[in-house]
């Protein structure tokens, strides 16, 4: 690594040099998005960690060390001002981010070691999921209807916005994968889907029958194209849908019933893996469903359901 000529205080970093980026940054981003399949909002994070970073080596005068000599009390000195400027998720997913970094260099036997190994991390605060309730959903769900009713869209937007909400709902789906489905993901029955993942993992997802219904009411009065490459959910000008045109459908649809307007496209998701739950659906199978790698990921939802059963016995139990 070269040192910059100029060092200066500042609040954010200068600009990767080029020849950083091209003989660093840029081989491992392209791995991860063209290897290990990650969405583009991974990838820019992991972007936004590494220049991050570079520029603290700058602001420390450490850019001209490799970064294998990086010692374990250099990288806490980083961690420790990190934490001033990004709150604890925010220091994990950066941390992560450079662990994935040095690690690809590693096994490629550019450097010898990953200096973030072993370096301790500040504890993330145990935050439950926000989802929303089984009656609240249903709630969300006749939105597309009741503008329809109002002549304030027409029926074709309804359908869609309807089905997007379904699949998010329905299906567990993540935005991303949402967004990228095709009908040739459908299955011949049209009662499942298959969708390609974090890491280009695969799995089915059910429809369920009401999801398969608007499906098939889309298809049949409203899709301009459903050969096997066609976008499933398509703009009104022609063109797949985006994950932020998705978000804005969405606060749109919560504003109308009067929900929690934080509440994400994930936040169907998390409602999707709440309900199965409480219903007595099993883990492993919620595990498989949401396409999680780690049977922890998906444990966090269980702490979910043992809120509410509390919460129940508190209402309704006599004693409590």
């Amino acid at each position: 690594m070269s040192k910059p000529s100029t060092v200066n205080p500042r609040t954010e970093p200068d600009p990767l040099p080029p020849e950083m980026a091209a003989a660093w940054l840029d081989p491992f981003l392209q791995w991860l998005a063209n290897e290990r399949r990650y969405s583009v909002h991974t990838v820019r994070n992991y972007r936004h960690a590494f220049v991050d970073f570079f520029g603290w080596l700058v602001n420390s005068e450490l850019a001209a060390k490799p970064f294998d000599e990086l010692t374990r009390r250099e990288m806490r000195d980083y961690v420790v001002e990190a934490q001033r400027r990004f709150d604890r998720r925010t220091l994990h997913l950066h941390v992560s981010g450079l662990r994935a970094f040095f690690r690809y260099w590693v096994t490629r036997k550019r450097m010898l070691r990953n200096p973030l190994t072993g370096i301790p991390l500040p504890r993330l605060p145990k935050r439950l999921p926000k989802f929303l309730t089984e009656s609240q959903m249903k709630l969300l769900l006749l939105g597309p209807q009741r503008l329809v009713e109002n002549e304030t869209i027409e029926p074709a937007q309804a359908w869609r916005d309807r089905l997007v909400m379904e699949l998010l709902y329905g299906a567990g789906l993540r935005v991303s994968e949402l967004c990228n489905l095709r009908y040739g993901n459908l299955d011949h029955s049209g009662r499942t889907v298959r969708v390609l993942g974090k890491g280009g993992k695969e799995r089915l997802c059910p429809l369920g029958e009401v999801g398969v219904a608007v499906l098939r009411r889309w298809r049949q009065e409203y899709a301009k194209e459903d050969t096997p490459s066609s976008y499933i959910l398509i703009k009104k000008g022609g063109g797949p849908i985006k994950p932020r045109e998705v978000q804005l459908l969405l606060k749109r649809y919560l504003a109308l019933a009067d929900l929690p307007a934080d509440i994400t496209p994930h936040k169907l998701r998390h409602s999707y893996a709440t309900h199965l739950l409480n219903a007595g659906a099993d883990l492993r199978l919620v595990q498989e469903l949401l396409g999680h790698a780690n049977l922890s990921t998906t444990q966090v939802y269980t702490h979910v359901s043992v809120a509410r059963l509390k919460e129940v016995h508190r209402q309704a139990h006599p004693r409590a």
